[in-house]
C-alpha cells in the first residue's frame, strides 16, 4: 500500500504565500498520522506539507489522507476529488471533517470524525480488506498516551525554523465562543504520560522545543510535573498557555527553570467586555503586569488579539497597537474573531443573519465573514492591516524591545519581528480572488 499524507494551506500560508520558513515550525499531524500506520500493511509513506512545498498532481499513491481546517477546506475538496478521479482513495480528517462531515463527505470514500489516533489506523486495516467504512467516530477509549514517535524524517527539514516540534496536552479548559476545537473533538483533556514527552524530547536535535499545544497550563498539576522533569534536559522551550500564568507564581519559576523562552498568550482584547461575552477570563488590567513579570523572567511573548466583537469600535485598532508598544509585547499578531461552523459565535450570527460569506477559504481569521456590529465589513479588515502595518513598523518594532529584561534571544526577537513585518506589508494583497483561486488544482470528475 502506498499512502500519501496531505495537509494543503491557504494562500497566506501555502510555500509561495507569505510564511516562510522562519514563521513556520514542523507540524506533527502528518508525522504522527504516519508513525500510526500499521506495520502489518508494509505501508510505503510519504508526506507533503503545502506550507513547505508544492503538493504533486502526480504522486504515486493508493489512498490519500487529507487533514483540513475550515480555511483550506475548499482546496482539500478540490485536491480530494482530483486524486479520487485518478482512482485514489480519499481519506479526510482534522477539525473541519468533524465540523462539517456530511460535507466532507461529498469529497471523500472516508471521513474520520474526532481524534485519529485509533480510527486512522482501522480505516488503513480497512482499506487492505475492502471493507472501507464512509465515517468513523471517536469512542471514549480514545486517548493519546503510549503512542510512537512522530515521523519527522519524512519531512524536509530545510523547510523548517526547526523540527523539534512535540506535543503534551490536547484539548484546553475554557469554552471561549469562537473556538471550533471543543465542537470538533470534545471538551476532554488528554495529557500524555510525562516519561513518554521527556523521551521524545531526548531525540531531539539541538537546543530547542516547540509544544504547539493550545493551553499547556489546562491541568497545572501535569504542567509542574512535566516542566520539572525538563530541567535536566537544558531545553530553550516555547509554548501556548492563558493569561492564566501569570496568577502562578510556583509554575512560572518552573517554567524559568526548565528553559521556558517565549510564550504565545491569547489576549484577545484590550475591551473587558469582550472578554466576557466571548467567556474568556483575561483581565485586560493586568496585561502590563504580566508582560513585566514575563520579561523579569527572560520570557518572551507573542501576543494574539482579536477584532471584530460587538464591543469593538473603530478605536479598537490604535488601542489595541498603543497597548502591544506600551506593554512592549514582544511579538503581537492579530485576527478577526471569526465564527467557525457549529461554534457558539457561529450559531449566534446566523441566527441573526449577520453572515454574510459562504466561502470556507475566507474563514482564515484575517478576514471577515459576517456584518460587524459597530463598523462595516471593510473598515474591520482596513483596521486589522492598518494594525498590522502600525506594530511592524521599525518605530515600533524598537519601542517594544525592552533593552532593560534579561531577553536572552534579542536576535531571534528581531528576526521573528522581521518575518512578520514582511507579512505585514503583504498582508492586503490577499482578497477574494486571491484566496478562493485554486485554478492551479484540474478538476476533477468521478
Amino acid at each position: 500500500m502506498r499512502i500519501a499524507l496531505l495537509a494543503p494551506a491557504g494562500a497566506m500560508h501555502r510555500y509561495n504565500g507569505m510564511f516562510h520558513k522562519g514563521l513556520h515550525y514542523a507540524p506533527i499531524t502528518l508525522a504522527l498520522l504516519a508513525a500510526l500506520v500499521p506495520e502489518e500493511l508494509n505501508a510505503e509513506v510519504k508526506i507533503y506539507d503545502e506550507t513547505a512545498e508544492a503538493i504533486p498532481l502526480d504522486l504515486e499513491a493508493d489512498v490519500v489522507a487529507i487533514t483540513s481546517i475550515t480555511g483550506t477546506s475548499a482546496r482539500c475538496y478540490k485536491f480530494a476529488d482530483y486524486f479520487r478521479s485518478k482512482g485514489k482513495t480519499v481519506i479526510f480528517g482534522g477539525v473541519h471533517s468533524s465540523l462539517m462531515p456530511e460535507e466532507v463527505k461529498e469529497h471523500a470514500d472516508s471521513v474520520i470524525i474526532g481524534l485519529g489516533e485509533k480510527n486512522f489506523p482501522q480505516a488503513l486495516r480497512d482499506i487492505a480488506k475492502g471493507e472501507l467504512k464512509p465515517f468513523y467516530y471517536q469512542d471514549g477509549c480514545t486517548n493519546i498516551a503510549n503512542r510512537p514517535i512522530p515521523r519527522k524524517d519524512l519531512l524536509k527539514k530545510s523547510k523548517y525554523i526547526t523540527l523539534n516540534t512535540v506535543e503534551a496536552v490536547r484539548g484546553c479548559n475554557h469554552a471561549c465562543t469562537f473556538c471550533a476545537y471543543p465542537v470538533a473533538f470534545g471538551t476532554r483533556l488528554y495529557t500524555r504520560p510525562v516519561e513518554d514527552v521527556i523521551a521524545e524530547i531526548k531525540t531531539f536535535k539541538g537546543k530547542e522545543v516547540i509544544f504547539p499545544d493550545i493551553n499547556l497550563i489546562a491541568d497545572k498539576k501535569y504542567a509542574k510535573e512535566l516542566f520539572t522533569a525538563m530541567i535536566p534536559l537544558k531545553k530553550w522551550w516555547f509554548g501556548l498557555t492563558t493569561t492564566e500564568i501569570g496568577h502562578d507564581d510556583e509554575l512560572l519559576q518552573v517554567f524559568k527553570k526548565s528553559g521556558c523562552k517565549g510564550l504565545l498568550i491569547g489576549f484577545e482584547s484590550v475591551n473587558q467586555e469582550t472578554q466576557k461575552s466571548i467567556h474568556k477570563g483575561n483581565l485586560v488590567h493586568e496585561y502590563k503586569e504580566l508582560m513585566e513579570k514575563l520579561h523579569n523572567l527572560g520570557i518572551m511573548v507573542m501576543g494574539c488579539f482579536a477584532f471584530g466583537s460587538d464591543a469593538d469600535n473603530l478605536d479598537v485598532f490604535k488601542r489595541t497597537v498603543d497597548l502591544c508598544v506600551e506593554a512592549k509585547i514582544d511579538l503581537p499578531r492579530f485576527s478577526i474573531i471569526t465564527p467557525f461552523p457549529g461554534s457558539e459565535f457561529y450559531q449566534e450570527l446566523e441566527s441573526q443573519g449577520r453572515i454574510v460569506e459562504r466561502d470556507w477559504a475566507m474563514y482564515d481569521v484575517e478576514h471577515c465573514v459576517y456584518k460587524p456590529k459597530n463598523m462595516t465589513k471593510e473598515e474591520l479588515e482596513a483596521g486589522i492591516a492598518w494594525a498590522w502595518k502600525e506594530t511592524y513598523s521599525w518605530k515600533n518594532i524598537l519601542k517594544r524591545l525592552d533593552f532593560t529584561k534579561p531577553k536572552t534571544l534579542k536576535s531571534l526577537y528581531m528576526l521573528v519581528n522581521i518575518g512578520y513585518r514582511k507579512y505585514a506589508k503583504g498582508f492586503e494583497i490577499f482578497g477574494a480572488d486571491v484566496m478562493s483561486d485554486n485554478s492551479d488544482i484540474p478538476e476533477g470528475s468521478l
